[in-house]
Parts: structure tokens; C-alpha cells; sequence
């Protein structure tokens, strides 16, 4: 039926393997004074301005954007990612819209029939610098706001430096979102705002620039730079050069670095890009794909480390060094 949750049994590759499969994984030394909620986070898009690469995969500050937000969702009952299966490294239960593709309010649907707390996060995938600070004091805001005296707000959202409405960055009391989503109708293909009308929502300012997020590849290598890792600069220029030539396989740069330092350090220093050249030509003529990748490295680095100079005799004398 469209619009309706595909379940996938289980966690994501690399998850423990209970996640999601008995009928509540909330954390039994959650603090009383701490809200009983479930998180959903909307990890599918075709990242159309990105090339189509796989938003949620790309990796900022060392990490994939995918697992920053479900870090962000520390201290949930259950985390509910709604987009391909990917490998993460906390548990989360994977759903999917269906069909797939039909926009964020369809995700919202999917994820939210597995949600069983009175409050619920919705976090998009595409947010670096979202933390367990932030989704906690919206947490604690739309609580504090709703067991009070006043009117009992719906959600609250976090609002971006330029004014902007972050409903993908926010928390909502799950029966309010439940209601506003079946006012809705057909979720496939539905505008966000439209679901998000009805509702009586709070706003808080982002004073950790946490809505920052990468719909495109300035915007990536921007979060990049703020992170300041020397991995990041390597990861974004291996993007670019990827986007450039076409190329889809991924690139285990330890693997290709390690070798590349051995062949500058026994051979010369010019050894090290001429023989990364010839992994991937050799790599290319043998079919493609990592496997190959992995077997010409092995084999380059492995006689890169037995090499003899002729003109030295063994000796390490005058060999390059590694940069």
C-alpha cells in the first residue's frame, strides 16, 4: 500500500542484532527525570545535487552523517532510520517507505508506526554537527512546555541563523504528529509544511549552527573544513576527483597511503603516484572493484617492501623517505 512501512528484520549491517526486534529496547538505567522518547531519523533522498552519491554515508570530522545523528539520539527508546540499509555503528531499526522515494512526510510516515514513546525526534541524516546537546535541550523544552500550566505545544524545532524553520531538527509529542500526519491524507509525494500546519509548534535558536546541513558539495566540504581533520581535506578531494572522473568504487586511502609510504621509502620518492597509477590500471584490467583494488595493493606493497635498490645494494642509504 502506498505509503506504508517496508520493514527490514533487524539492525543494519555491523548493529547488534537485537535492535528493534523485541517490543521496547529503552535503556533500563534511563533516568526517571529524563523524557521517555524514540527518534526517527529520514536517511533516504537521491542527493540529486550531490551526484546522486549516498548523502548519509559521507564523512565529516571522521564519522558518517548517518551516525552523528543517531549519536544524536542517545538515550532513545529505539532509533528508527527510514531510507536504504546501511551499516551503523550504534543499533538502529531500519524501515522503508513503499514505495520507496515519495518524500520526507512518506519517511515520516514509515518511521513513526514503529515509534511507541509519547515523544518522538525527527532528524534528518544530513546534519554534521547535530549533537546529544541539542536534541536534548529541545527535548527538554517541549516537556517542560507541555507538562506546564500554559498551552501544551505540539513540537519544538530548532530555527536556523537566517529564520528558517528546522522541522527535520526537532522534537514532537507523538500523538500530535500522529494526528497531523493522518490529517495528511496520502503521505507519498505530500509537502512537509503541509503536514506540519496544524500544529501548535515552539521554536529555539540554533546557537550551535547544529542546522547546518550538506545538500551540496560546497556545503560538505564547508563542514569538512569546520572539523579541521586532515582526513576531511583527503575525503573531499577523493569526492571531487571521483565526481570528475566518474567513478564509483569506494577508496581505502589507509590502504593506499600505507602502500604508496613504502614505495616512496624503498624505492623513491617518485615511485609512490607512479605506482598508485599502475594499482588502478592493474586494478581496472582485472575487472574493477574493490577486490581488485585490494590485490593489486597487496601485491605492489609487498614488492615495494622486498625491493633492492641496484645502485645501493640493499642499503637504505639515499632512499626516499616518506612524506
Amino acid at each position: 500500500m502506498t505509503g506504508a512501512a517496508a520493514e527490514r528484520t533487524g539492525a543494519g549491517p555491523g548493529a547488534g542484532d537485537n535492535a528493534g526486534t523485541g517490543p521496547d529496547t529503552r535503556p533500563r538505567n534511563q533516568p526517571a527525570s529524563q523524557p521517555s522518547f524514540d527518534a526517527v531519523v529520514l536517511a533516504g533522498g537521491a542527493a540529486r545535487r550531490l551526484g546522486g552519491r549516498d548523502k548519509p554515508a559521507l564523512r565529516v570530522g571522521g564519522r558518517t552523517l548517518l551516525d552523528r545523528a543517531v549519536a544524536a539520539c542517545a538515550g532513545a527508546g529505539r532509533v528508527i532510520a527510514v531510507g536504504p540499509e546501511r551499516t551503523t555503528a550504534a543499533d538502529v531499526r531500519w524501515l522503508r517507505e513503499d514505495p520507496p522515494g515519495g518524500g520526507p512526510v512518506a519517511a515520516v510516515a514509515a518511521g513513526l508506526a514503529a515509534v511507541e514513546a509519547p515523544y518522538v525526534l525527527l532528524l534528518a541524516a544530513d546534519l554534521p554537527f547535530v549533537t546529544r546537546e541539542v536534541t536534548g535541550r529541545l527535548l527538554d523544552a517541549l516537556v517542560r512546555a507541555a507538562e506546564g500550566p500554559g498551552p501544551r505545544p505540539d513540537g519544538v524545532l530548532l530555527v536556523d541563523a537566517d529564520g528558517r524553520d528546522q522541522p527535520l531538527l526537532a522534537a514532537y509529542r507523538t500523538e500530535a504528529l500522529r494526528a497531523a500526519l493522518a490529517a495528511v491524507g496520502e503521505p507519498h509525494g505530500a509537502a512537509l509544511r503541509r503536514m506540519l500546519t496544524p500544529l501548535a509548534l515552539e521554536r529555539a535558536a540554533d546557537a550551535e549552527g547544529a542546522a547546518f546541513d550538506c545538500d551540496t558539495w560546497p556545503q560538505v566540504r564547508a563542514a569538512r573544513d569546520r572539523s579541521g581533520r586532515m582526513e576531511d581535506v583527503l575525503e573531499d578531494w577523493i569526492e571531487a576527483v571521483k565526481a570528475e572522473l566518474g567513478v564509483e568504487l569506494d577508496v581505502d586511502v589507509a590502504a593506499l597511503l600505507d602502500m604508496t609510504k613504502v614505495a616512496a621509502h624503498n624505492v623513491v620518492r617518485p615511485a609512490a603516484p607512479l605506482t598508485a597509477f599502475l594499482v588502478g590500471y592493474a586494478a581496472a584490467r582485472a575487472g574493477g572493484g574493490e577486490a581488485a583494488v585490494a590485490e593489486a595493493l597487496r601485491k605492489a606493497e609487498a614488492l615495494a617492501a622486498a625491493y633492492e635498490r641496484p645502485d645501493q645494494g640493499g642499503s637504505d642509504a639515499g632512499r626516499g623517505t616518506a612524506p
